[in-house]
């Protein structure tokens, strides 16, 4: 069964792994912070927890950042007591994380870690395919909640992808967006869109319950469990001549990481828009 290691035991972090092991959808998670005994706390904790919530993977903490190797998915969460990992941190810890398990998919669950994927595509030169960041998803997901607040819907009705870079130049494909099967342009007209897409600039940075949901789930959709697409960082692609950026696209999950990029078909304003997001 697949395995799980994060890096960093913050409260995304923890709270990642609290949600992986209540799901079931790994066999192992390993919580690894240099701050070994609050990791080792908290994987004790969550294991507590398993009787009453009825899950059977094993959660274990560790300072070792080794316990990565051989792992399915590495994640980078936050520290204890500190941040992201982000920055030339980040970029230090991905590279020292590729040497020990350089068959992992490396997923970057925080919201503040565009540039992590960005730097590791471009300047570690690591597949597209395998370094990618979760964040996006949960930002979808407070649009879909927000959309149907507004056509007074259930957010499980609502159809709908985040593109772009947040917060500045998000893109919604609303020619895309479906609510109760219906298209969501026959529901909500141009004000109340632009009124909804105001709403949801404002919502970035995702809080770490809602990152942590989203990694999970693209996580389920890694190991198999789901076929669920989600809205992703995915890394720069400069084959076409032009410098761009890592950015939000929808994508299909598989085993190998990002199997195809799913960028619905895109209004000329949209189109427009996602690619002045995505250059640099």
């Amino acid at each position: 069964m697949s395995d799980v290691t994060i890096i960093g035991a913050g409260e995304l972090g923890g709270l990642l792994a609290h949600v992986l092991a209540r799901r079931d959808a790994v066999g192992d998670i390993r919580l690894v912070d240099d701050a070994g005994q609050v990791a080792s706390g908290k994987a004790l904790d969550i294991m507590q927890a398993a009787a009453v919530e009825s899950f059977t993977t094993r959660v274990a903490g560790s300072s070792d950042l080794a316990v990565a190797g051989g792992s399915t998915v590495v994640v980078l969460a936050d520290r204890v007591g500190g941040h992201e990992w982000q920055g030339d941190d980040g970029l230090t810890l991905l590279n020292r994380i590729v040497r020990l398990a350089p068959r992992s998919i490396v997923l970057c669950a925080g919201a503040h870690q565009r540039d992590v994927v960005e730097s590791g595509v471009r300047e570690s030169h690591l597949p597209r395919a395998r370094l990618f960041g979760s964040a996006p998803e949960a930002l979808s997901s407070a649009a879909r909640a927000i959309v149907a607040l507004e056509v007074k819907a259930s957010p499980r009705d609502v159809a709908l992808s985040i593109a772009g870079v947040p917060p500045d130049q998000i893109v919604i494909p609303w020619d895309d967006a479906t609510i109760g099967g219906l298209a969501a342009t026959r529901l909500l007209d141009e004000p109340a869109r632009r009124r909804v897409a105001a709403r949801i600039q404002r919502l970035w940075p995702p809080g770490p319950y809602a990152l942590a949901s989203a990694a999970a789930k693209v996580i389920e959709a890694i190991v198999g469990r789901t076929r669920a697409r989600a809205s992703c960082f995915v890394g720069p692609d400069d084959s076409l001549g032009r410098r761009a950026r890592a950015a939000a696209l929808p994508v299909r999950l598989g085993p190998e990481g990002v199997v195809a990029v799913v960028l619905p078909e895109l209004n000329g304003h949209d189109r427009v828009a996602l690619e002045n997001a995505m250059l640099l």
